[in-house]
Parts: structure tokens; sequence; C-alpha cells
């Protein structure tokens, strides 16, 4: 790394708006955003027009962020930008040009959020460059968990159904989803196999990292143990 030996004599100046200082500085804590969000403004501020925007590649080839950077800018960079857009310090738009797809970076500021809004809805045009429309998710219904035990488990009795309407208030439904799909793939399908799996998970923790704070108000892990299906779990 090369010594810093003061400032010259004579020098340029990049504006950088006090609210950074005042508002976002208590937000960021990681020194690689703070790098991107203070060469976004080298970048910007120079450039000419109402329209003006910061690519990704920009900053990618920036020679002082790509030198100064923890490891490789490519891996940093989307993450840093990232965090910068859910802070609310910038607005991105992906973009395309010639099967080459690309992101833009706005301040978000009020008038760059207008014409953000007439870029996307088409009345504003980029020179060279197209938005890219979000692929549209076709959103798949699960079903209750009263379907889900009579197509994985069995027949639903009324005092199974008691059962789960009992369990959905002590546990997070997808626990009792993922209870399921376990007693499935261990081949015990029943209700005391589903229950034994709960009350595991609420001791114990779930697999994916989820523990005992997850679970819903007034859960009770000995539920199972003294309720009427009591006989049915066993520690």
């Amino acid at each position: 790394m090369i010594e810093f030996k003061g400032f010259p004599a004579r020098m340029r100046f990049t504006p950088v708006p006090n609210v950074v200082f005042s508002s976002l500085f208590p937000q960021i804590t990681d020194i690689d955003e703070l790098k991107v969000l203070l060469c976004f403004f080298e970048i910007i501020y120079p450039k000419k027009g109402n329209l003006r925007f910061v690519s990704q590649t920009e900053l990618l080839n920036h020679a002082g962020l790509a030198s100064g950077a923890r490891g490789p800018l490519s891996e940093i960079l989307p993450g840093a930008l990232d965090a910068l857009v859910k802070k609310g310090a910038l607005l991105d738009l992906a973009v395309s040009s010639d099967g080459v797809n690309e992101k833009l970076y706005f301040l978000n500021s009020e008038a760059d959020r207008l014409i953000l809004e007439r870029v996307r809805s088409g009345d504003l045009i980029l020179s060279g460059w197209r938005p890219v429309r979000p692929v549209p998710v076709e959103r798949v219904e699960q079903p209750d968990i009263f379907s889900l035990y009579e197509q994985n488990i069995g027949l639903l009795t009324p005092l199974i159904a008691d059962e789960l309407r009992d369990a959905v208030k002590h546990f997070p439904e997808a626990w009792i989803r993922d209870a399921v799909k376990e007693a499935v793939t261990q081949n015990r399908r029943s209700w005391k196999s589903i229950a034994r799996i709960l009350e595991r998970w609420s001791t114990e923790g779930k697999d994916d990292g989820t523990n005992r704070g997850n679970l819903k108000k007034n859960t009770d892990p000995d539920k199972y143990i003294r309720g009427r299906y009591g006989h049915m779990v066993q520690r």
C-alpha cells in the first residue's frame, strides 16, 4: 500500500450531503458499504443533466475502490450496493442492452424517485438501455394443515382435528407442516409421531437453526405430555 503523503495545494472536492453524516453514518457499520457510497458520490456529481446514475460497471472499474477492497471487488460490490439500497441511500434499476445485463444506481432523492417511476413506466427512455421487467412468480397456495394431514397421514377424525387446531395455537404452522413431512419421511404416519417431533423441536430446537424463541406466545413444551394424549408422547 502506498503511503499517503498529505493533501496537495490544489485538489478537487466531492460534495457529500450533510444528511449522510447525520442519518446514514449511524446505520453503516461495514467499511465496504461506506467506501462504495463515497465512490458513488465521486462518480455521480461531475455528471451533467437531470438523469444521473452510476452503473455497477463504473464502480467495478473504480481504481481506488478496487485497490482498497478487502477481497475481490466483484464479490464485495453487489452485497454492499444491496445493503445501501435497503438502507434507503440508493435506488437500483436492472437494465439490459444487446443482451448485456447491468444495474444502474440512483441517489434516493425525490427527483430521482420520480425519474425512476417514469423510466419503469416507459414514459422516459434511457439511451442505450431498457429496464428488465421482473419475471412474475406464480404463487402456489399451500394446502391447509387439515388437507395436508389427510393427504399424507390418514383420515382426519374429530379428535385429530382438535389436536391440529390446538397445535396451531402453540407452534408455527411451518413447524407443523415440516413435522408432517418428517413423519412421512420416517414412514411413521400418525399424529403420535407428529406430536413427538413437535415436542422434541420445542425442547431441543429445530434442525434449521430456529429454536424455542420462534414459538408462538403461550407455547407450552410439555403440552403434549400433560394433555389428554400425553400417554402417546414419551420423552
